[in-house]
């Protein structure tokens, strides 16, 4: 199996980060800075050169920004890579006694859901003045960083070896040929399998979505537990489709990995993606925590998905695009209602779990 030296080199960084997660910045307290149109943010001290963060990226794309934002900060970011899903469990059981100081990446299913429990602490960027009015959050809270698609992420030569076409409807998923060979990840971990859960329910309804999916899951080779997972087995053989976002299947390509998209033209979901302050995060690393999102919202930073080739659709208007780039006006997206999915996403992945994750294959 082909190796890339930036996946090698993110898993050994990966680890460094994981040991350091635990280290404290030091320095002296200041008194607290208050802005009158946001809540009251916790001590800030100016001594601190590092950052603690719980994120949501894929460990390949996310040691890019971090270093990036190093080389121009001298702020070194110590963090732990967790799916979507893991990130606001942790955050919710660490409420009392935070360990990181930021949430970045994943849907904002997971960011209503964390400002609906109080964990977030309201901070917003002077940057998002170039983010359309539509992927604001009208709380105040967290911030808009890119936004992505669902889609079906074909492995080519499988598809060319057997003479078949790629699937064009979520109908055609249900199709013999594919039997075992469509993979995703579990609702439940994962904020990309979240978004396809609560897509087919808008699109099919409750009466016809569990039917769908106990037919579909015969078909389904493995539900992993990060949305990213499922595209690199695709990417190796392991499975022919990955219902994943966009972004993270084309992120393979310039790997030399043959992957080709396809969108299921009775619609499809999309999510935007967020970042945010967590409540009670570590006092001296407010100020450091506030600069990333500042630099993550500008044009520089935004700038870095199409550097690194993470074809991310940036939320800033102002921020270069990558080529290739598949963008929503492209695509059959349905009118997703991120608030009614992070208010009953429990309820969903409980039902997806005992109706079709432990379900005997038919």
């Amino acid at each position: 199996m082909k190796k890339s030296t930036k996946r090698l080199f993110a898993a050994v960084l990966a680890a460094a980060s994981l040991l350091a997660l635990t280290a404290c910045g030091g320095g002296k307290t200041e008194a607290p800075k208050t802005d009158d149109s946001k809540t009251e943010q916790p001590a800030e001290t100016s001594g601190s050169k590092e950052l603690s963060v719980y994120t949501a990226f894929p460990e390949s794309e996310v040691i890019y920004y971090f270093n990036k934002f190093e080389q121009e900060t001298g702020i070194k970011i110590n963090y732990v890579r967790l799916s979507a899903g893991e990130m606001l469990t942790r955050v919710e059981a660490e409420k009392d006694n935070p360990q990181a100081t930021l949430m970045f990446g994943g849907s904002t299913d997971n960011y209503i859901a964390a400002v609906d429990k109080g964990l977030l602490e309201a901070y917003q960027s002077p940057n998002l003045d170039k983010t359309p009015s539509t992927y604001l959050d009208p709380t105040g809270t967290w911030n808009p960083i890119y936004v992505g698609c669902i889609a079906f992420a074909c492995n080519s030569d499988w598809f060319k070896e057997k003479g078949l076409e790629y699937p064009t409807s979520w109908e055609d998923l249900l199709k013999p040929e594919f039997k075992g060979e469509i993979i995703m990840a579990h609702p439940a971990t994962s904020g990309t399998a979240y978004t396809v859960l609560a897509t087919l329910v808008q699109l099919k309804g409750d009466d016809q979505v569990w039917d769908y999916l106990e037919k579909l899951n015969t078909n389904m080779s493995q539900y992993t537990k990060s949305g990213s997972a499922a595209p690199n087995a695709v990417a190796i053989g392991e499975a022919a489709i990955a219902l994943t976002f966009s972004h993270d299947a084309l992120q393979l390509t310039p790997e030399g990995y043959h992957i080709e998209l396809s969108f299921p033209t009775d619609g499809t979901g999309y999510e935007v993606g967020a970042m945010a302050l967590i409540k009670g995060g570590k006092a001296d690393e407010q100020e450091n925590a506030k600069k990333f999102i500042d630099w993550m919202t500008s044009e520089a930073g935004q700038g870095c998905y199409a550097e690194n080739d993470s074809f991310r659709v940036p939320t800033n208007t102002a921020a270069p695009v990558a080529d290739g780039l598949v963008t929503l006006d492209e695509v059959p997206v349905i009118d997703y209602d991120a608030v009614w999915a992070a208010s009953v996403k429990s309820e969903y992945c409980e039902q997806f779990e005992n109706k079709i994750a432990t379900k005997p294959e038919g």
